[in-house]
């Protein structure tokens, strides 16, 4: 179903189907928000979302999801701090994106409190920062405690982070016993530009920075940047600060903190349109980042009778920008390699001046949105695709990453060409390989890639992978970037003490160890030279291989030397499957041109025919892509990763240096079943199939996802389909739940 289909056209299937997706695409951008200060969409995409959320909701309330990101406020706290529960619950604002949104704003609280039009009701207006909202906690006078939103019920904390900034007063005279002060940590324009012209790291803009830079593990390093700190609201208080909203802000600046100086009283709701027209033309010269106004009614009393909905206060609302837009001439196309391995293409501008920021850079998302179509091949921009030499039109929607909308052909230069993606990557040379399914790129080249090597480094070490004592991501990339003791690989972190031994730089003398400290990491990494087979898979970092499926691969292979054997042999079959999918995306992209029913099964079999591949390659595909829970895609992904030439090498330089590849811990082997291979099918009534399977699996058999000559049983539950009959014509025992429950539990 496209993501466009108006709400009123939706059945309640298609309804169900969408919320799904919005609550998943939601619920991934409100974690790269607020837990980990890398938004994945821009303000107005993530609002025009959520206005879509919650329209089907209303067409539907009954179809309203449990997770439903309408109920949602924030994100829950990341694993690397403290928590702490507020007192007062820490909520979003509902949204106003027009002058008419902001009139029914005026006129439901009306209707709410019972209020004629004539009848006096007063507001603020003030400036909705762009940062990192804080809540702070004075108890007699002393900040005892400071916390993020986190989700809203329970946040981060911060306080030492916090007493590091200058803007936050640590003693208060003439205080409430109890207040908790609200407000945003920013950072300034100019501070924002030292600070990415100082530092090692570059951040997007200055609210990632903010955010960074306080939810840093290490105070000091919070000190060292140049933060700031609005206060514009509060949450338990003793007593209160003031009958009104305006007036409170007076006494908390009385107090010490810094209030901003556009907030205004307005009498109506003309004079709150005029106050955001007002700031918005002051935005550009403000040096620092808003992204709307916040209008609050200025009567305390009545926002104790207005209350609040769910996640959401009656009495106020933030009516947000515009995005904002200018033209520029795109100078070239960059590559950029994530940690992940996605290749993401950068526009290099000529600068430009975009809502008072100075732009130099854009995303372009991935190959498809270069070339003017979307994920599902349909046009973008009528179909116009993106070139350096182009005059294109760069967006701002909500202060967050500059996008391209639309390109002027007029000004085409002649001899411009199309952009040509590559087909390795720029780093480290692997192959980029797009799988089916995915819009981005991604490089192939794994631990041996120097823009995915730290990261892939501290997945090797983590808990679920080879869990060194004394070795987690601090150490990691000390190591990383030491000149005496490089770890660059995993093979690496096994000739450290060799290396030491003969380094004249001992590791011992060196800050944050000691003799002690040195002799136990040496000990912890010579204990690691036995593995399991489950977490030397994990450990590699393979894409979609996860800690599950590696227990699955290492159950079936029972050994390193078989599983490489079966990826070794998949090659040419892998080659295939992605040029098959390659098949599949280009007759369906022809079927949509030509207005017709695309053949994607007849594509993809003359693909499989043209390969002519060997009995061999064939048999190890089908083996990998039978076994429960890897499927085709991790299939792809294991044999591409193993058989780089580069990944290889240093996935062998590991294996060297181990002792022993443990094998999975040892099933029945005296069962009816012990070494069949089992596949389920339809529905299980008497235990689920995650049960059948772990059943299964500790008595020895192997369970696998479809039907083949290798499959011994087919157990199938009611409304078996296709499986049942494919396993009749290969002559595979079938039984119904029953004789399979009989047949275990001899």
């Amino acid at each position: 179903m496209p993501d466009d289909t108006p709400i009123d056209d939706l059945t309640p299937a298609q309804a169900i189907e969408e919320l799904a997706r919005l609550a998943q695409i939601l619920g991934r951008a409100d974690l790269a928000y607020h837990r980990d200060d890398e938004p994945v969409l821009s303000d107005a995409a993530y609002d025009a979302l959520k206005r879509r959320n919650a329209a089907i909701e209303a067409r539907f309330p009954q179809l309203k999801r449990d997770d439903s990101p309408s109920a949602k406020v924030g994100a829950a706290p990341a694993s690397g701090f403290g928590k702490i529960r507020h007192s007062v619950r820490m909520l979003s604002l509902a949204n106003a994106f027009s002058d008419a949104d902001v009139q029914d704003f005026d006129a439901s609280i009306r209707r709410y409190l019972g209020l004629d039009t004539d009848t006096p009701l007063a507001f603020t207006a003030e400036p909705k920062i762009d940062g990192l909202s804080l809540s702070l906690r004075y108890e007699d006078g002393q900040l005892t405690r400071a916390a993020t939103r986190g989700d809203g019920e329970t946040g981060e904390d911060v306080t030492a982070n916090a007493r590091t900034i200058s803007d936050i007063p640590l003693v208060l005279t003439g205080a409430p016993a109890i207040l908790e002060v609200r407000g945003e940590v920013y950072m300034r324009h100019t501070d924002f530009a030292a600070l990415n012209a100082a530092g090692d790291r570059v951040f997007a803009n200055p609210r990632n920075a903010a955010a960074g830079s306080l939810r840093q593990i290490d105070p000091e390093i919070t000190r060292s940047r140049p933060l700031s700190f609005f206060a514009y609201a509060w949450g338990e208080v003793s007593e209160p600060l003031a009958p009104t909203q305006s007036d409170s802000l007076g006494r908390l600046a009385a107090l010490g903190f810094a209030v901003n100086p556009l907030t205004r009283r307005c009498a109506n709701a003309a004079e709150l349109l005029d106050s955001y027209r007002d700031i918005e033309r002051a935005r550009p010269d403000l040096g620092y980042d808003i992204d709307g106004v916040v209008y609050k009614v200025d009567d305390l009393d009545l926002q104790a009778r207005l209350g609040f909905r769910a996640t959401t206060p009656r009495w106020a609302m933030a009516h947000k920008f515009a995005a904002e837009t200018a033209w520029t001439r795109l100078e070239a196309i960059d590559i950029q390699v994530g940690r992940t391995g996605a290749i993401s293409p950068v526009a290099r501008l000529s600068p430009v001046n975009v809502g008072g920021v100075l732009v130099s850079n854009a995303t372009l998302h991935n190959q498809d949105y270069i070339e003017g179509r979307d994920s599902l091949g349909q046009p973008i921009r009528e179909g116009r695709d993106i070139r350096a030499g182009d005059w294109v039109q760069v967006y701002r929607a909500g202060d967050v990453i500059p996008k391209i909308s639309d390109v002027d052909l007029s000004r085409r230069p002649p001899d411009s060409k199309p952009y040509r993606f590559p087909d390795t990557c720029p780093e480290c040379g692997s192959a980029a390989l797009r799988e089916a399914g995915d819009s981005v790129l991604r490089c192939s080249g794994g631990l041996i890639c120097p823009a995915q090597a730290m990261e892939k480094l501290k997945h090797f070490v983590g808990r679920s992978a080879f869990d060194i004592e004394g070795l987690g991501s601090k150490q990691i990339e000390f190591f990383f970037r030491d000149e005496h003791l490089p770890v660059r690989e995993p093979a690496d972190i096994f000739t450290l003490a060799e290396r030491d031994a003969r380094n004249l730089t001992k590791l011992k003398n060196r800050d944050g160890f000691g003799e002690k400290s040195v002799a136990n990491l040496f000990a912890a990494i010579e204990e690691k030279r036995r593995i399991p087979l489950p977490r030397l898979l994990f450990s590699l970092g393979i894409r979609h291989l996860g800690e599950v499926a590696a227990r699955d691969l290492a159950r079936h292979f029972g050994s390193w030397s078989d599983l490489l054997a079966c990826v070794d042999a998949a090659l040419p079959a892998v080659r295939c499957q992605i040029t098959a999918d390659e098949a599949e995306a280009s007759e369906r992209h022809a079927a949509q041109a030509e207005n017709r029913r695309a053949e994607v099964a007849k594509a993809r079999k003359a693909q499989w025919e043209a390969a002519n591949l060997s009995p061999e390659a064939m048999d190890a595909w089908q083996e990998l892509v039978t076994i429960d829970g890897v499927g085709a895609v991790l299939a792809v992904s294991l044999v591409t990763s193993l058989t780089q030439a580069r990944e290889r090498a240093s996935v062998d330089a590991l294996i060297a240096q181990l002792h022993q590849i443990l094998p999975p811990e040892e099933s029945a082997s005296t069962s009816v079943i012990a070494g069949k291979t089992i596949v389920f099918t339809g529905t299980l009534t008497r235990m689920t199939r995650a049960e059948a399977k772990a059943r299964a699996e500790s008595l020895g058999a192997k369970v696998a996802g479809s039907v083949s000559a290798r499959t011994d049983i087919l157990v199938a539950g009611e409304g078996a389909g296709s499986k049942a009959g494919k396993a009749e014509k290969l002559g595979v025992q079938v039984i119904d739940e029953d004789a399979w429950l009989g047949l275990i539990e001899k």
